[in-house]
């Protein structure tokens, strides 16, 4: 599903129990300086990654003060943000001019302890070549590294690498638990554009050798995937960014099932290998 942008007033695009992904939630939250917003989600524990902006999150009796680089866009620095436990309110304060702030939510009923990711700590991988039009890099903010501290919520920031080509190929899908195959992660996306008139396309295709369907996506896009392979493309002389949620039904590592009819291509494309193992 497609979701065109618009001012959604600090309300949850995705919000609980969403009718096609109710594994995940997702809000924009934007502020200015001296604002506050409390983020309180039952059920589901969340991460908060400004877009751009700088804010400090308090929760549970902790303060995490400065979280956030970047000021122009999602290419300005490295993401920061902070892991909030299931329902805990998170007070959310703009110490900048302005701030955009991603807020995403994966169900899970235990609470584990808050914790601010810098961006030092953030886990890169770039992979891909210029040859197999698949070059981008990814930044995991709560990706493998935080395996023993967050449940089944994964949050990464994926770019583009150079101007044009595709991401998610071969294509793959992850909507049903059969390990060691496959496991049933839901998935939201919100794509950028750089320079933000540029687009792309996000490929559905719910079945392999049949006809799918197609969504043009812009800057500030929203899509929501509960089944199918789902690769997505960037126009040509444009930089393409889009913030990942995944959620896990019964896990948080990801098992990714790549279509048969591309699956052989794993082997063209330099780097997506160390790229899968990475999403645990």
């Amino acid at each position: 599903m497609h979701i065109a942008p618009y001012d959604n007033r600090n309300k949850a695009i995705i919000g609980t129990d969403d009718a096609l992904v109710p594994l995940c939630y997702f809000n924009i939250v934007k502020l200015k300086r001296g604002e506050s917003f409390v983020s309180t989600v039952p059920g589901y524990e969340t991460g908060i990654v400004p877009a751009t902006g700088t804010v400090d999150i308090a929760v549970m009796g902790e303060t995490f003060k400065g979280i956030g680089l970047r000021r122009k866009n999602v290419w300005d620095g490295e993401p920061e943000g902070a892991y909030i436990p299931t329902g805990a309110p998170a007070t959310i304060t703009c110490v900048s001019d302005q701030a955009e702030v991603f807020i995403a939510g994966a169900r899970f009923d235990e609470v584990l302890k808050p914790f601010a990711v810098r961006a030092a700590d953030i886990d890169p991988i770039q992979y891909g070549s210029d040859d197999t039009k698949t070059h981008r890099k990814i930044k995991h903010i709560l990706g493998t590294k935080y395996h023993d501290r967050v449940g089944r919520l994964l949050v990464s920031e994926l770019y583009t690498v150079g101007a044009g080509g595709w991401s998610g190929f071969p294509s793959h899908k992850h909507d049903t638990t059969r390990l060691p195959l496959e496991t049933r992660h839901d998935e939201v996306y919100n794509f950028r554009f750089n320079p933000p008139h540029g687009s792309g396309l996000q490929m559905l295709q719910r079945e392999d050798g049949v006809a799918g369907d197609a969504y043009h996506v812009v800057d500030g896009s929203t899509i929501a995937l509960d089944k199918g392979y789902h690769p997505c493309c960037v126009l040509p002389g444009y930089e393409m960014y889009y913030f990942t949620i995944l959620a896990g039904e019964t896990q948080r590592s990801l098992v990714q099932y790549f279509q048969p009819s591309h699956a052989y291509q794993i082997e063209t494309i330099p780097g997506i290998k160390d790229m899968i193992a990475k999403f645990k």
